[in-house]
């Protein structure tokens, strides 16, 4: 019987990389602005993972942490040296990746894919573009998406479709990644237009977005 992975799988495949990709990083590169995260540096990002982490195993989330929990977060790791922070979230991550597996906490999941990409963004370092767990990213994204219409996205090897509507069919047909990305605000509205839809994507446009749509274009 084959048993499907849980958040905490998706979660450690991308830390693995993430911790992988920003060993022995030069200094400078650890104050690389994340044009994914306006506001934040390279250092920023794992301040935020290691703080959700930290204040979840604390008692003090009851959900995706908002804006203010994001903010202490990376303000109550500013000053820290970055390869002593990037080791902290590392140890620190076995026991809450086991917690949201039994939880069933998918957005914890959801939030570390989608960081791996904001830093390779900000590193260009581009990579795991097709991993398994930006596949699942995308497939849940879908599966929650809310729209006027029906709608179905070709991912080129499959097809997958968000709950039924009213009204007529809409085609979109894209990559798991770039459903990921726009799902997650790292798109504008005028980029998600810009996909390629089988008719005008007007009417479902502003049902897109989890968070966002990004204020200024992100090109990966």
């Amino acid at each position: 019987m084959t048993t499907t992975p849980g958040p905490g799988h998706h979660y450690a495949r991308a830390r693995g990389r993430l911790v992988a990709l920003l060993d022995d990083l030069p200094a400078a590169d650890w104050e690389r602005p994340v044009p994914a995260c306006p506001g934040w540096r390279v250092r920023d990002v794992i301040a935020h993972l290691s703080g959700t982490i930290e204040d979840a195993l604390a008692g003090r989330l009851t959900g995706p942490p908002g804006p203010d929990q994001t903010a202490a977060q990376v303000a109550r790791h500013r000053d820290r040296e970055p390869a002593a922070l990037l080791r902290s979230w590392d140890e620190a991550a076995a026991p809450f990746e086991d917690v949201i597996t039994q939880l069933g906490i998918w957005p914890a999941a959801l939030d570390a894919v989608s960081h791996e990409h904001d830093i390779r963004g900000a590193l260009g370092r581009p990579g795991a573009r097709d991993d398994e767990s930006v596949v699942m990213a995308a497939h849940l994204l879908v599966e929650h998406l809310d729209t006027p219409c029906a709608l179905r996205v070709d991912l080129g090897d499959e097809v997958v479709a968000s709950p039924p509507a009213d009204g007529p069919e809409l085609t979109l047909r894209t990559s798991a990644f770039e459903l990921m990305r726009f799902r997650l605000g790292r798109r504008t509205r005028d980029q998600a237009r810009a996909l390629a839809w089988s008719a005008d994507p007007d009417p479902v446009l502003d049902h897109l977005f989890v968070f966002g749509p990004a204020a200024a274009p992100l090109v990966e």
